[in-house]
């Protein structure tokens, strides 16, 4: 790189490392030779994509005219389903929830800030905290668990803001709602509660983030079309917060943010109840799966309320990892997600699930001691 070059770019620039998505599938066959993939590492549902929204996609006619900025639509429609008093004036939409994300960094928080976050968590949280300067005081879990006593002890007259991602990537933990509801009460009103509930409609029970959203003020809850919804390719996000907040963050927007595509799309796999009900099923399922096999294998995994799960291994995560690419199944390293000795592992169809065990029975087998 050119040392003059370098010497402009900002010192918290400097700091950051570039975002490492996992091993796509064409990666995957071009490294190995391989024919057949299984991708169980990016979270995404098995199912595909609600049969609604593809359906919407196929009948756009034209796509050179800007969409209706202030997407009043699709914030009215998220706000009838939220219930809980949910206005339009309280949807923000982004492209993806990372995009909010950012724009909470961007909105609400100056150099020198704190903002207090569990270790492990999603890593885009200390990303944005050092682009902007701001200190990431990072918890450890415990037991996989957001540690919600040690992170209210955490914070201090340098908190701006709070994250909690509920449930946890890369753990697939839950907060329990009992302890996050006395968490709540304790922190103070000046600091900014941020609810990652990116997975939330996989989770049976657990804390209901829009409830707290619309009566603590200073309090936001993100959600993603992403995952459940199988619209990842789209990138859609919405924020639920109370209107004054909602107006703040507007002023840091990008206009027209969201596209035709995922408007369209969004608006009818919303009111594709059946395909929200199928993947429900799918993930409990395939969750169950996966339990019988890892205990079959004398394996542990942290009890899991998303689509995927965190299996611990008695190797290296990246030796595990490896072995299981050779094979044809792609899954998240933990030794990346500051998750050493444990493999993230997306919950695939049955099937998906049945290669991994074997892929993953051979690789135990391979590495054992003779």
């Amino acid at each position: 790189m050119s040392e003059l070059l370098d010497s402009l770019v900002r010192a918290s620039v400097r700091s950051v490392a570039p975002y490492v998505p996992g091993t796509t599938v064409e990666q995957a066959r071009r490294r190995f030779g391989l024919e057949r993939v299984v991708k169980l590492s990016s979270n995404e549902n098995p199912l595909g994509t609600s049969p609604r929204a593809m359906a919407a996609i196929r009948e756009l006619e034209t796509l050179h005219i800007y969409v209706d900025d202030d997407y009043r639509a699709v914030r009215s429609l998220i706000a009838q389903r939220a219930g809980d008093g949910v206005a339009l004036e309280n949807v923000l939409l982004g492209h993806g929830s990372n995009e909010l994300l950012a724009q909470l960094f961007i909105t609400f928080t100056e150099p020198g800030d704190q903002v207090v976050m569990a270790d492990p968590t999603f890593s885009l949280y200390r990303m944005d905290a050092r682009l902007h300067g701001v200190e990431a005081v990072e918890v450890p879990l415990r037991d996989g668990v957001h540690d919600l006593d040690a992170m209210l002890s955490a914070v201090g007259a340098k908190t701006k803001m709070v994250i909690i991602c509920d449930p946890n990537n890369p753990t697939g933990t839950q907060v329990e709602p009992e302890a996050f509801a006395r968490f709540v009460q304790a922190l103070p009103e000046r600091v900014i509660l941020v609810l990652d509930q990116a997975y939330r409609e996989y989770m049976t029970a657990g804390v209901e983030g829009i409830t707290y959203a619309m009566n603590r003020p200073q309090t936001i809850v993100l959600r993603t079309a992403s995952k459940i919804y199988g619209l990842a390719a789209v990138r859609f996000g919405y924020a639920i917060a109370q209107k004054d907040m909602i107006d703040w963050l507007l002023r840091t927007r990008l206009p027209f943010n969201v596209s035709a595509p995922a408007l369209a799309a969004v608006t009818a796999a919303l009111g594709d109840d059946d395909f929200l009900r199928q993947s429900v099923a799918a993930n409990v399922a395939g969750r169950a799966q996966l339990t019988a096999g890892f205990t079959q294998l004398g394996l542990t995994m942290y009890p899991s309320a998303a689509n995927f799960v965190a299996v611990a291994v008695p190797m290296s995560a990246t030796i595990a990892y490896e072995g299981l690419l050779k094979q044809g199944v792609i899954v998240r390293s933990g030794d990346g997600l500051r998750m050493p000795q444990r493999l993230r592992v997306t919950i695939g169809t049955q099937l998906e699930n049945a290669t991994f065990l074997a892929a993953l029975t051979a690789v135990l087998a391979s590495e054992a001691p003779r």
